[in-house]
């Protein structure tokens, strides 16, 4: 009724055989191997018997077989022990173990590579996933950094923002902004602006700086220009201003395009080409007549 071999023997140096058959063994165990391997050592005639045993031929048993073909212990009634899952006798263990070898090459390979795709896979759908709400990840984690740091305080109204508008632009239109757009929204309009060069906290992060900016203001203005697209900063602060108005409030629409050139459809991204759709935009005409109109169209539309 022996299921496995694993009492001690090392010290038996005058046995000569051990029998083992008719048991219910289907693997002698690595550690009972050496054991036999050393006594053999020391007993020059030892014979072991493990006929009429279900010994198992399987990849989880290739080591023992592999034991079977270079041990120098006599292995007594070979020709009568068959393996239980392949049709070949024990007696030909360098055929069995080499049919294994070739078996269990063939299966391990198919493990790997199933292996592989399932990783591959799940990498793609985690990347796949982390893209598609990179923005809301980045968002929320300056959020949270900002007000863990206490650069964002709770909104119970609107008269709790410290400023009507966030102004988003890129340096090279500077001149506009800050020689007639605050001139003009500041000065005659009387609504508060944040500007980066004037109101970021200095040796804060530039990012936790634009995402509380845009936290703490009313709406947010974006400058929208050739110069703008190509501002990897200013493209930052344009979805952190969508990140907020979705997810800060209740898809609240908080973003002001104001364009001071001419800008082709097929020029601006689609998140972009979405808010000209729903005609939350205003062009700057730069002329006479035209500007007191965008001027005043505009400081109505931060005063609301």
């Amino acid at each position: 009724m022996l299921e496995n071999v694993k009492f001690e023997i090392r010290h038996m140096t005058k046995l000569s055989n051990i029998d083992l058959s008719d048991n219910r063994i289907s693997i002698l165990e690595d550690s009972f191997a050496k054991q036999l391997d050393d006594l053999k050592k020391h007993v020059r005639n030892l014979t072991v018997d493990i006929s009429g045993n279900p010994i198992y031929c399987t990849c989880e048993s290739i080591d023992f077989i592999k034991w079977l073909t270079t041990t120098k212990v006599v292995l007594l009634n070979m020709f009568k022990q068959e393996c239980s899952s392949m049709k070949m006798h024990l007696n030909d263990s360098l055929t069995v173990y080499d049919q294994l070898k070739k078996n269990c090459s063939s299966y391990t390979t198919t493990i790997v590579a199933v292996a592989s795709w399932v990783v591959i896979f799940a990498v793609a759908i985690v990347g796949g996933l982390l893209y598609r709400y990179r923005w809301k990840i980045r968002y929320l984690y300056y959020i949270v950094k900002s007000k863990h740091q206490g650069y964002i305080k709770p909104m119970q109204d609107d008269n709790d923002y410290l400023y009507d508008a966030f102004i988003s632009y890129a340096d090279d239109d500077a001149t506009f902004v800050h020689s007639k757009f605050l001139k003009h929204v500041e000065e005659e309009g009387d609504i508060i602006c944040c500007v980066h060069k004037r109101d970021f906290t200095p040796g804060k992060e530039i990012a936790t700086n634009i995402t509380s900016a845009i936290h703490n203001s009313r709406k947010t203005v974006v400058i929208m220009s050739r110069n703008f697209l190509a501002s990897n900063w200013c493209l930052f602060e344009f979805n952190m201003a969508k990140m907020e108005s979705i997810y800060s409030r209740s898809n609240e629409n908080i973003i002001l395009l104001v364009f001071i050139e001419q800008l082709s459809s097929k020029d601006l991204p689609l998140n972009v080409l979405e808010l000209v759709q729903s005609k939350s935009y205003i062009e700057y005409p730069n002329d006479e007549y035209g500007d007191v109109v965008f001027w005043e169209k505009v400081k109505e539309t931060l005063s609301m």
